[in-house]
């Protein structure tokens, strides 16, 4: 009986051990994949194939080059820290030696270790360290680097995602960043306020293009999604500019239209900072006014006034809002890009405009290496 409860007593402990150690593995898959754990394993994987690549240089140096050590040199350059990463080199600094040694001088036939050589595997071991420098400093390794991205090209196209709109009113939105992409100066966003009745829409352009303004983008969008629905829409514009005037940005100047539209009546009213003028489609008239609301540019001067301009949306009618991208060219005047947009939204009338915002940057601005935004709001008829 006690033989038996010390057999019991070892397997459980044997149990409880390989549970633990497993649990542990785990732990640091993880952490290493999100980049907060050692990076011994990647070493030590590393490190064996130097011996490997030496070996098979040595038996088969016509299929193995002894250029082959560039290989875990590069995948160091991405997996290693800066400390690690120079282990790394020695071992295959001492590989290149030891295949120096055994192959012979490089006068004496091909497949042997030469100047080359040599200098390919080091250029490749400086940029290797210069890469882990940057991931080092920056703080994002490269396992986490792409994945962040994606999570914030996501959050900002949840954000700047329009509410669903009651009955009666539909609504189109499209981006388009500079270069094709994934992160745009322009961003939109949007909230439902006053329980629900209104609709408080803010389009913004900061200035520069592309990845030069996403970062700015992206910090403004999360300031201005605060401030949206939490102040007086008459206050709203004037905060965003002691925002960015805080900032103290050397290029921190932003434009941007502000739309506070009541969903049951259609009446709405637009507060500009430098924008561009919104466009109305008209029903009755079948013609597009410009609604052109005055004020300064953002982050230009403290204490700028922002005055409004309202207007109704009746039945039929179609409020459209851009960005310059969209109407600004060098061969011509943005009041000539502006009836391009316009004569080409009239086509998309008798469709009630499903699905126009995306063709209609398609069919004015395709090519144009800015950023454009196009939101219509139509209330239908």
């Amino acid at each position: 009986m006690a033989r038996g409860s010390a057999a019991d007593s070892y397997t459980a402990r044997l149990r409880r051990t390989v549970h633990r150690a497993r649990i542990a593995l785990r732990k640091s898959g993880v952490d290493y994949f999100r980049g907060d754990g050692s990076d011994w394993i990647a070493l030590a994987g590393l490190l064996l194939t130097i011996p490997a690549f030496t070996w098979g240089t040595i038996v088969m140096p016509i299929w193995v080059s002894p250029a082959a050590l560039v290989l875990p040199i590069v995948a160091g350059g991405l997996l290693l820290r800066p400390a690690s990463l120079l282990g790394l080199y020695a071992a295959a600094a001492g590989a290149l030696i030891v295949e120096s040694v055994v192959l012979g001088p490089y006068t004496e036939g091909p497949a042997r270790v030469t100047p080359g050589t040599v200098l390919a595997v080091a250029a490749c071991g400086f940029f290797g360290l210069l890469i882990a420098q940057f991931r080092a400093r920056v703080g994002v390794p490269w396992r986490r680097g792409g994945t962040m991205l994606f999570d914030l090209r996501e959050r900002i196209r949840v954000q700047s995602a329009l509410p669903r709109l009651p009955q009666g009113w539909h609504r189109e939105m499209a981006l388009r960043p500079a270069g094709g992409q994934s992160f745009s100066g322009d961003f939109v966003v949007a909230a439902r306020t006053n329980g629900g009745r209104t609709l408080e829409v803010v389009l913004t352009d900061v200035s520069g293009k592309g990845m030069d303004a996403a970062s700015r983008a992206l910090l403004l969008s999360g300031a201005f999604g605060g401030l949206l629905g939490s102040l007086p829409p008459h206050s709203f514009l004037s905060a965003a500019n002691g925002y960015l005037l805080r900032q103290d940005w050397d290029e921190g100047f932003a434009t941007s239209i502000h739309l506070v539209l009541d969903l049951d009546s259609g009446d709405y009213e637009l507060l500009s900072a430098g924008h561009l003028p919104a466009l109305q489609l008209h029903a009755g008239s079948g013609r597009w006014e410009e609604k052109d609301a005055e004020g300064p540019l953002l982050g230009v001067y403290d204490g700028a006034q922002f005055d409004s301009v309202k207007g109704t949306l009746r039945p039929g009618d179609v409020l459209m809002l851009f960005t310059d991208g969209l109407v600004e060219a060098a061969d011509r005047d943005i009041s000539e890009g502006i009836d391009r947009l316009s004569g080409e939204a009239d086509r998309y009338v008798a469709s009630g405009f499903e699905g126009a915002a995306w063709h209609l940057i398609e069919a004015v601005a395709k090519d144009v290496n800015d950023d454009r935004a196009l939101l219509l709001l139509c209330r239908e008829a």
